[in-house]
C-alpha cells in the first residue's frame, strides 16, 4: 500500500481551529462509537477501502476506482469541501463553476484512494472514538500494519445535506486534506479561475488512474 498522498502530498499545514486527537481526548470522554452515525458511516466506508485493498490485483486501478466509488459518495460531503478549499470567492461563482470544480474534487479523491490503496497485507482500520464540537462530530481511526507503527487518520463530519458526512480528513491526526489543498490551488485559482482549478484536478487524476 502507498502512502495515501492526496495527488500532491501532504503538507506539513496545521489546519486552524481543529484539534489533534490528544486535545480532543482530553475535552471529554469518547463517545461509544459502535452506536453513533457518525462513526457507523466511517466504518462503512473503511470497510468497502479494505476489501478493495484485499482484492487489489484482481480488480486493478480502474476496478478499484469503480468499486470505490459508490463508497466515497456515500462518505464525503464534496460540496462543503470544496466550498472550504475555495474560500470566499465560492459566493460569487457561477453554478456551472461549481459543480466543475466538485466534480473534478471528487474523481481526484477517488483516483487517490484506487492508486495509493492498493494491496493488502493484514492492515485493519479501528475507530478510536467520537467527540462532538460546534455541531460537527470528529471521528478519530487509526489504520494498523503488522509491525508497523500506527497511522491516524481522524475525520470531521457534518451533518448539513442529511446524514453524517466527511467535510475534512486529518492525516496523521493533524494534517487537513481541506487546509493543505487551499493552500496548494489558490494561486491557481487566483491566475485562472474554477476552470483552470477544474482542469488542474482533472489532470492529476488522468495521471494517478494512468498506472
Amino acid at each position: 500500500m502507498k502512502k495515501l498522498t492526496f495527488a500532491m502530498g501532504i503538507a506539513t499545514t496545521i489546519a486552524t481551529g481543529i484539534l489533534a486527537p490528544a486535545a480532543l481526548a482530553a475535552s471529554a470522554p469518547a463517545q461509544a462509537a459502535a452506536s453513533d452515525p457518525a462513526a457507523r458511516q466511517i466504518e462503512a466506508f473503511h470497510a468497502t477501502l479494505l476489501d478493495s485493498m484485499r482484492h487489489a490485483k484482481e480488480l486493478g486501478l480502474q476496478g478499484r476506482y469503480n468499486k470505490l466509488a459508490p463508497a466515497v459518495d456515500a462518505a464525503f460531503d464534496f460540496q462543503a469541501m470544496t466550498q472550504a478549499i475555495v474560500g470566499p470567492g465560492w459566493a460569487s461563482m457561477p453554478a456551472a463553476d461549481r459543480k466543475s470544480i466538485v466534480d473534478a474534487f471528487r474523481r481526484n479523491t477517488i483516483a487517490n484512494y484506487a492508486k495509493n490503496f492498493d494491496g493488502y497485507n493484514g492492515e485493519q482500520f479501528v475507530t478510536r472514538g467520537v467527540q462532538e464540537r460546534g455541531g460537527e462530530k470528529i471521528v478519530s481511526t487509526q489504520l494498523s500494519s503488522p509491525g508497523k507503527t500506527p497511522v491516524p487518520f481522524v475525520y470531521r463530519l457534518d451533518s448539513a445535506h442529511g446524514g453524517w458526512k466527511i467535510d475534512d480528513v486529518l492525516l496523521n491526526g493533524y494534517v487537513s486534506q481541506v487546509a493543505t489543498k487551499r493552500a496548494d490551488f489558490a494561486s491557481t485559482l487566483k491566475t485562472g479561475g474554477a476552470t483552470a482549478l477544474a482542469q488542474k484536478l482533472n489532470t492529476l487524476s488522468d495521471n494517478l488512474l494512468r498506472g
